[in-house]
């Protein structure tokens, strides 16, 4: 039997964490997948039950989130965006959602985890303690590559926040293999503000296209102040800029030809229609 260890508290977890050689876990879903061949090759620490990384709050400027907050909590939380909620519930099955952690879906780190491209379209923040230190950063810096984060050994992922942003208009769309697979073949997220139909604010994420999730700053300025007759002047280039910033591959879930395709149709639905979603 593997070596599981039970903190009390956020600290005494951080105290643990500087003196040994531990790895955490909240909801376990990745850890039965991770483990179901090998040994693990140092002890577990379970920190699903801690009340210091489990809520939701709303403290007027941001919407902040414990990392081992599970997606039934934020189901359940009127605090959560309805698009976000919209998300949440394309993630795999009840019983994966009563367990699984919103921090777990971060720090795995995978390009097609379903709430990232979410997160990165909010400006979400993470923030990482250790037992003598807290530091934010920005979503985008802390996730390098695929399963490759910013985090140390000694460090925890405490809290997710996001800005309450004002849009009026919000898309999401999810290809996936089936209702009950928490991996998806590729995913889309848009937001914008549009007042008396001109852009004032617009964001747009792409899962499982790319190494990271697919957010580029300067081809949503390149949109900013633009009417319907404006976007639709450059809605090929837009869509030109990025195809040639993704970079999907091919895998056991599609191939890279497919989700280039479908992405960009699904942007080009976006825009064509985002005056009316």
């Amino acid at each position: 039997m593997e070596e599981f260890i039970i903190p009390k508290s956020l600290n005494e977890a951080l105290r643990i964490m500087s003196e040994m050689d531990v790895e955490p876990f909240a909801g376990g879903t990745d850890i039965m997948v991770k483990y179901r061949y090998d040994k693990p090759a140092k002890p577990f620490l379970f920190i699903g039950d801690l009340k210091e990384l489990r809520y939701v709050k709303d403290d007027g400027e941001y919407i902040r989130i414990g990392s081992s907050t599970t997606y039934s909590e934020l189901l359940e939380n009127r605090n959560i965006d309805k698009i976000f909620k919209e998300i949440i519930k394309k993630i795999a099955s009840p019983s994966i959602r009563n367990r699984g952690t919103i921090g777990g879906n971060i720090c795995n780190a995978s390009p097609a985890a379903d709430t990232l491209p979410f997160l990165y379209g909010m400006d979400c923040e993470v923030q990482i303690v250790s037992i003598n230190n807290s530091r934010f950063i920005p979503i985008k810096d802390f996730i390098i590559s695929p399963k490759r984060t910013l985090i140390l050994k000694n460090e925890l992922l405490k809290e997710i926040r996001y800005k309450k942003e004002k849009f009026n208009k919000y898309f999401y769309r999810k290809i996936g293999l089936r209702n009950a697979n928490s991996l998806s073949k590729l995913s889309f997220f848009g937001c914008a503000r549009i007042k008396k139909n001109i852009i004032e604010d617009i964001r747009i994420s792409m899962g499982a296209v790319s190494p990271v999730v697919a957010r580029e700053r300067e081809i949503e300025k390149m949109l900013l102040g633009l009417d319907k007759k404006g976007l639709n002047s450059i809605k090929e280039e837009i869509i030109k800029r990025y195809e040639d910033i993704i970079h999907p591959i091919d895998d056991q879930r599609s191939t890279a030809e497919y989700r280039r395709e479908i992405v960009l149709r699904i942007l080009n639905y976006f825009l064509e229609n985002i005056y009316i979603i």
